[in-house]
């Protein structure tokens, strides 16, 4: 009995690995998602979702992530809890380690996303979803006339914060050290200052987040060695992305400076047959909508390169 070859193996089960497989199984071929954590990743856990197109009214992350995976499953996608630890190539056969047991495909794809950088304080995990952002464009319009509170003092939490302004009442911008966002950045954000609607704290560690009846209403600082509270209705924490991508550090597939996947035009890595889409991939946006499009687009590059090399696979 000849051993089992995939076409594709995708490692994650978010929404671009959701799509990618409704593709690549509506076309019959032989494709099985290895998901470690939750399938739907940080969008199922995503409270409400108010931006994807045609969910005029949103709708929860979970459920939309659902149903993609019923999708998936009905054009015959196998979805399985699996740690992939290594992935390798050895010419046109592909390789991933799940759960120390080497699996064999003829492509794979990495759509393993990204998690957010944690503070690490007491209140952050508890009330993710209930008070908790890591996306202002996500999550910000649940906050208009809403007092919020906005960790980080980088380009991204500046800029956060001056999209957030859209929506909030008042923003507390909070820095532990000092605002290093660029030149062009602080000078945009001291006109929101001087109107009144930002509030810049430099200096200052948070040390907890606070909720009442469940959902987020102060969080502690220590500001100038003095420590207060202060009352918000949301807190946004930008202290950057880590991509998932431990895993990929012998496997010859090449990464940016920030440890994200580098992709050409066609959404395939340096290395023939493998390919990255969503979150996890270098130059991604880190939006659902864009994602799912990604997914979509390695599913025919995917598609195009088995055709290429039908000649030479097993």
């Amino acid at each position: 009995m000849s051993e089992m070859i995939y076409d594709l193996i995708i490692i994650g089960a978010g929404p671009s690995a959701l799509t990618a497989a409704i593709y690549t199984t509506r076309e019959d071929l032989k494709t099985v998602l290895y998901e470690k954590a939750l399938v739907g990743g940080l969008a199922a856990i995503t409270d409400k979702i108010d931006n994807y197109p045609g969910f005029a009214d949103g709708i929860e992350g979970f459920e939309l992530t659902d149903q993609m995976r019923k999708q998936a499953e009905k054009f015959g996608a196998k979805i399985e809890v699996g740690d992939v630890t290594a992935v390798r190539s050895d010419g046109d056969t592909k390789m991933v380690t799940v759960d120390n047991k080497e699996i064999k495909s003829k492509a794979i794809l990495i759509s393993t996303g990204s998690s957010y950088n944690k503070l690490g304080i007491t209140g952050e995990i508890e009330y993710y979803g209930r008070g908790v952002s890591y996306c202002a464009t996500c999550d910000g319009a649940f906050y208009r006339g809403k007092k919020l509170a906005v960790i980080g003092g980088g380009n991204s939490a500046v800029q956060e914060a001056i999209f957030l302004t859209r929506f909030a009442s008042h923003i507390d911008l909070l820095v532990r050290s000092t605002v290093k966002a660029s030149e062009v950045l602080q000078r945009e954000l001291q006109k929101f200052v001087n109107e009144g609607k930002i509030n810049i704290h430099v200096g200052t560690v948070t040390s907890e987040i606070i909720a009442t009846d469940n959902h987020v209403s102060s969080v502690r600082v220590v500001e100038n060695k003095k420590e207060k509270l202060i009352e918000v209705d949301g807190v946004f924490v930008f202290a950057g992305l880590k991509p998932n991508t431990q895993f990929l550090y012998n496997s010859g597939v090449e990464l940016d400076i920030a440890g994200f996947v580098k992709t050409d035009l066609h959404l395939q890595t340096n290395v023939s047959g493998i390919f990255a889409s969503g979150d996890v991939r270098s130059g991604a946006t880190m939006q659902i909508a864009s994602a799912v499009g990604e997914g979509a687009t390695a599913a025919q590059s995917i598609r195009e390169y088995l055709n290429d090399n039908s000649r030479n696979l097993i």
